[in-house]
């Protein structure tokens, strides 16, 4: 605003200058005591308006109990409970259905009318109501594969891993041909696609040719709660839980991709006094019927204990009474139970293919998911070998130690800001 110096100032005439030139310089005066005090404002409603709007896409968080709590419900939860800590200058409001997200102030819920947990109302919402809810974001987070055809706004996409890819046969046929088409067109389209291993980039790479350039990792945690308990305790909790004194554990989804009709068998090839019990811990998931009858055929419906799905809060429990983890899966994304396992130091036995090799580095037993006779021998070794239980238990709790939610997070808020920015 400029003010007309070579005017005369003397006079009537100069009374209108006068007033003018006041009128400029209280205004002056208070932008510049407006500028001055603008970093010390903290209203709530101004810091909201100027802070960045990410939107989360949650529809996949579970609510109650039930194997879909597992997996990449996990994932989400603990994501979601650290973000804001990670990266308190964005905004964040998550988009859910009938599920459970955080407690947390920072975490704007916009819950949807409708009752996504059926896999086809979730499609609906992601393909039809979404693209109207997500206009106000700055940018939206696809937790869990896909993304609309319509997107207004500029997204970043999360996949956990290819197995519809890579073992179709082992999904429904609906949720198969979902993923197999969006997966891929949401990853092209999207500023940035998170991966939560390199086994899982490598295939986005081999199987959706992603250039390497636009992935990013964002590793998945352990919380801390997961740590050995003293042993008096554990041996007080397996009492009250009618547990026996040593047994074998697997924790997850009971489906084809865990390979537990192979474990079965492997395990039923033990001699009976080399064997303790075999706990398979989840909900049960969908075409079951190998895995059935296997025990059926070893005669092992006394050695399997099935006790359903495990409460959250009681997995530490499990991990801390049993013996040895065992893994068999032909294909993960992660393998979160073993490093959670690991995390109370116990041994894990897995397969050595897609992540879990990253998940255990060189600690346990890594075996060929198909071959048998290696996981009788495999099963043999932990059962009867203390020395090596104790040691690969010690460093497998150390290792376990390097995975945090927080880390996650701020991987995952360094993708929020290269989105942004659209930077490669």
């Amino acid at each position: 605003m400029g003010v007309p110096f070579n005017l005369p100032l003397g006079g009537e005439k100069a009374k209108p200058v006068t007033d003018a030139l006041l009128k400029w310089l209280l205004k002056r005066f208070a932008l510049l005591t407006l500028c001055n005090h603008w970093k010390h404002m903290r209203s709530p409603v101004i810091m909201a308006f100027m802070q960045t709007h990410i939107g989360l896409n949650a529809h996949l968080l579970a609510s109650g109990k039930g194997y879909r709590r597992a997996g990449i419900h996990g994932y989400i939860y603990n994501l979601l409970r650290h973000l804001p800590q990670a990266a308190p200058d964005y905004r964040y409001t998550v988009m859910v259905g009938a599920g459970d997200p955080p407690a947390d102030p920072a975490l704007q819920v916009r819950r949807s009318s409708i009752n996504t947990e059926s896999p086809l109302r979730r499609i609906l919402w992601e393909q039809a109501i979404q693209p109207m809810v997500v206009k106000g974001f700055d940018l939206t987070h696809e937790l869990a594969f896909a993304a609309p055809l319509i997107m207004p706004c500029p997204f970043v996409v999360t996949v956990y891993d290819l197995s519809f890819i890579r073992y179709p046969e082992r999904l429904p046929r609906v949720r198969r041909w979902y993923l197999r088409l969006f997966t891929g067109l949401s990853c092209r389209r999207a500023r940035r696609v998170i991966a939560i291993s390199e086994s899982t980039a490598a295939d986005l790479m081999s199987l959706l040719r992603i250039p390497r350039s636009k992935i990013d990792l964002a590793i998945p945690g352990v919380e801390a709660h997961f740590k050995p308990i003293p042993r008096d305790q554990v041996e007080a909790w397996r009492a009250a839980q009618g547990l026996p004194p040593r047994f074998l554990l697997f924790v997850g989804t009971l489906e084809p991709r865990k390979n537990l009709e192979m474990l079965v068998r492997a395990y039923g090839a033990l001699p009976e006094s080399a064997r303790i019990p075999l706990v398979l811990a989840g909900g049960r998931g969908w075409m079951n019927e190998g895995l059935d009858q296997a025990i059926r055929d070893h005669r092992l419906e006394k050695w399997v204990i099935q006790p359903g799905f495990v409460a959250d809060s009681d997995l530490v429990w499990w991990y801390n009474a049993a013996e040895t983890m065992v893994y068999p899966s032909v294909f993960e994304g992660w393998g979160m139970p073993v490093t959670e396992a690991m995390a109370c130091g116990k041994p894990a036995l897995v397969s050595d293919v897609s992540s879990l090799p990253e998940a255990v580095g060189e600690t346990g037993m890594r075996l060929p998911p198909h071959d048998q006779n290696s996981w009788t021998e495999g099963l043999r070794r932990a059962l009867e070998d203390q020395h090596w239980r104790l040691e690969q238990g010690e460093k497998a709790r150390e290792r376990a130690a390097s995975f945090t939610w927080t880390r996650t997070a701020q991987q995952t808020a360094s993708v929020y800001h290269r989105a942004l920015e659209n930077r490669d």
